[in-house]
């Protein structure tokens, strides 16, 4: 919105600074400032103004965008027909070129020798010159016609925030578009309800008022999902924060920097947040995980991952790869004991035959 803003209490233009250890754009009015050494009147952070008037933006055109996208499948044709028009228009023109070279070499006295032959160049430049638009031309019309997809078209014009945020959207086409609707925005701040006050002034004449709060000291976007906070918030008082990073990173979750997930700062986002953490919690015996309940009954990790898979020991499991939580008491179930049993029965099974110790013999089969 560079050259769009106006500050309501002095009047001038806005312009934008990049301020901080990673710069970031600001609208300020420090115009007065420059001019008069006054303090400067407002100034505030881009990203979140930007966004709220994109959104309005958005919200103005979505009734025009079904419209628009009929025109623009209309217009995809007609650029052909327009193209191969001035093709053949070149050639014309080209064509007339050719003909008067040629008048004008036939006309010449052929005693004149130097004229002769500065005209016979001419003539063949001219000659190269229909030669070449004739070869475009032909390769225009032998070219495929556009394809417009209709419906890729409707589809676009119904999510038009899509097509907005868009990585292959131009910035200067939004300008653009920004600066055919808007004639500027008036704006000020709010001190006491801490808020960004946008007029807008449209080019038809009318006037729109927005709001937008601005943010708190230490408040950015950069923030955690709400899947990841739902997931330290249950698994913190339960699990130890290397268990937690371990299930965040197996989810293929990231933190708000892209980094990946470990106890540190698993730790450290459970202390900002409040989030009681595992080395609170009283390990009293009553939850077990997979390697404890293993460990209780003499027998491997996987012994209980089958228990569990064929649905004799019941566990929960918050998400998705997180660690398993076995209560004591059900390791005591009639129907765990006689499978375990059983597997150790199997297990004691000797491999070879007492009548032939040559011949291996695998149990179960």
């Amino acid at each position: 919105m560079t050259g769009l803003l106006r500050c309501r209490r002095c009047g001038r233009m806005l312009r934008v600074v990049y301020t901080g250890r990673y710069p970031k754009p600001r609208y300020s009015c420090r115009s007065g400032r420059a001019m008069h050494g006054g303090d400067p009147c407002i100034g505030f952070g881009a990203r979140r103004p930007d966004m709220t008037i994109a959104a309005e933006i958005l919200l103005v055109l979505e009734p025009f965008a079904v419209e628009a996208a009929l025109m623009a499948e209309s217009e995809a044709v007609s650029q052909v027909d327009e193209r191969k028009r001035a093709l053949e228009l070149e050639r014309q023109q080209a064509d007339y070129e050719v003909k008067l070279a040629a008048r004008r070499y036939e006309q010449v006295d052929p005693d004149n020798r130097l004229v002769a032959a500065e005209l016979e160049v001419r003539w063949n430049v001219a000659l190269g010159r229909l030669r070449e638009c004739e070869t475009r031309l032909l390769d225009s019309s032998a070219a495929p016609l556009p394809t417009v997809d209709r419906q890729s078209l409707l589809s676009l014009a119904g999510d038009l925030e899509s097509v907005w945020n868009s990585a292959s959207a131009d910035m200067r086409t939004k300008q653009r578009l920004v600066r055919a609707l808007i004639e500027e925005i008036v704006v000020d701040v709010d001190d006491a309800s801490n808020e960004i006050i946008l007029v807008i002034h449209w080019r038809g004449g009318q006037h729109s008022e927005l709001r937008v709060r601005k943010p708190r000291p230490g408040e950015h976007t950069m923030r955690n999902s709400t899947e990841v906070d739902h997931i330290i918030r249950q698994m913190g008082a339960q699990w130890s924060d290397e268990h937690i990073a371990a299930t965040l990173n197996r989810m293929g979750t990231s933190t708000p920097f892209g980094h990946t997930w470990d106890a540190k700062r698993v730790g450290d986002y459970r202390r900002t947040k409040g989030i009681p953490g595992y080395e609170s919690a009283v390990k009293d015996g009553k939850c077990l995980t997979m390697l404890e309940a293993a460990a209780k009954l003499g027998v491997s990790s996987q012994a209980i991952r089958k228990l569990i898979r064929d649905g004799i020991l019941p566990a929960k499991q918050y998400v998705f790869d997180a660690p398993w939580q076995i209560l004591t008491v059900d390791l005591e179930r009639p129907e765990v004991q006689k499978a375990l049993r059983n597997r150790r029965k199997r297990a004691g099974r000797p491999c070879r035959n007492s009548r032939d110790n040559r011949t291996l013999v695998i149990p179960g089969t």
